[in-house]
């Protein structure tokens, strides 16, 4: 296999994660949540595998008539920002003005966070929340807490999208990788968990979804509290 047939693969990958999206919003459309965060979980994982798959086979060299990155934002604002916008507006958890305020603000914020040429730090992490909607919603659907904390939550990681806040790549970010790739792992498998057994309440899914997210999001945080050895 020759170096621009194994790079131009890994485009296709990354493209299959827009069929993803479809089948998610189509499931949403129906109001099919544990199928449509199925979809979500699956474009959550190919979302794992691609970034590492590119940078192995170099694919900015091998197939630069693809831009990567760019097809990669354009997935990832689908699976990552609207579809969960759109679930959250049409379920029961936020009802009346509350949907509208909470889906106004996570696309608009989201979109201008994608465009934000500083969204990445040195050590490949995120400077400020990286619009992962997804990981949030699936939480708000598996716990249902009080509408007000929902749009607490919202507001809170809409500001943090533009504050000098750290957040982990848990592929990318070296630092604590040891912890946070098995993490990234487990979120991963709790979720597909929680949407397999309908988000029921009974389900251990609930502790792991809520244990692993709340890891995922403040672990850069402590990262910049804690300073690294060699900065003692």
């Amino acid at each position: 296999m020759t170096p621009h047939l194994r790079g131009l693969l890994v485009h296709l990958l990354t493209a299959t994660g827009a069929v993803f999206a479809m089948l998610a919003m189509l499931a949403a459309i129906d109001r099919e949540w544990e199928l449509m965060f199925l979809w979500l979980v699956v474009a959550f994982a190919v979302d794992g595998i691609d970034g590492p798959l590119a940078r192995k086979y170099h694919v900015q060299t091998t197939a630069p008539e693809f831009d990567g990155v760019l097809l990669d934002l354009i997935i990832d604002y689908l699976t990552y920002v609207f579809i969960p916008a759109f679930a959250l507006f049409s379920s029961d958890l936020l009802p009346g003005w509350t949907g509208w305020v909470a889906i106004i603000v996570i696309t608009y914020a989201s979109a201008m966070y994608f465009a934000d040429t500083r969204m990445k730090t040195t050590d490949n992490s995120f400077s400020g929340f990286p619009g992962c909607w997804n990981m949030l919603v699936i939480v708000l659907f598996a716990v249902e807490p009080p509408t007000w904390i929902i749009l607490l939550l919202v507001t809170v990681l809409a500001v943090a999208m533009f504050l000098p806040l750290k957040f982990i790549h848990p592929v990318r970010t070296a630092r604590w990788r040891w912890l946070s790739l098995p993490m990234a792992l487990a979120w991963t498998f709790f979720a597909g968990w929680a949407a397999w057994v309908h988000f029921d309440p009974e389900s251990w899914a609930h502790w792991g979804l809520v244990v692993t997210s709340i890891y995922l999001l403040l672990a850069g945080i402590a990262q910049q509290i804690v300073p690294l050895r060699e900065d003692v």
